[in-house]
């Protein structure tokens, strides 16, 4: 923590604290995603509980995550999930690609980043330069978790088409 700005600091502690008490789940889907698989294809309450635990977690609200997304629109996101039986293979992606990012990775195309606030993985914006080297647009909005194209929609789509419209006008 030596050297590290105030918000760095913030950042490596919420970080830390994120890892330390809220990613059982990643840390289960990385090590033994058949185990929570079979639960997840098995029983659509089961399913529901796993699913809807992410949204309470990762959402940014106060107590619920149907403050800001439906009920209905939640269910539908189980559903799909429920009746194409891709709860254990999307837990298996995080075995899959576990260990998998080259830290010295480097993305030299146009790049547009959005930090919501109540995501599960933030960084500070000179952390990003160093992978993302044409950041040409940066947002910081002051709502929005870690499912923003459900929680603030109509700022979601803007936010896309400014970013896409960044990156096409940095490629000419």
């Amino acid at each position: 923590m030596d050297g590290l700005t105030t918000v760095e600091r913030e950042w490596a502690e919420g970080t830390h604290h994120f890892w330390r008490h809220r990613a059982a789940y990643a840390k289960q889907q990385a090590t033994r995603p058949q185990t929570i698989g079979y639960s997840l294809v098995d029983s659509p309450v089961g399913l529901l509980a796993w699913i809807l635990d992410k949204y309470a977690e990762w959402s940014d609200t106060e107590d619920s995550p149907f403050e800001t997304i439906s009920r209905d629109r939640i269910l539908d996101d189980v559903t799909l999930y429920w009746l194409t039986r891709t709860g254990a293979s999307a837990a298996r992606i995080y075995y899959e690609s576990h260990d998998s990012l080259d830290p010295e990775l480097r993305v030299d195309v146009p790049s547009a980043i959005t930090m919501y606030p109540r995501d599960t993985e933030r960084y500070p914006r000179p952390w990003a330069r160093e992978r993302y080297r044409q950041i040409v647009r940066w947002r910081e909005p002051e709502r929005g978790g870690h499912f923003p194209s459900l929680e603030v929609p109509g700022y979601f789509v803007e936010d896309l088409r400014e970013g896409l419209a960044a990156v096409l006008a940095a490629r000419r």
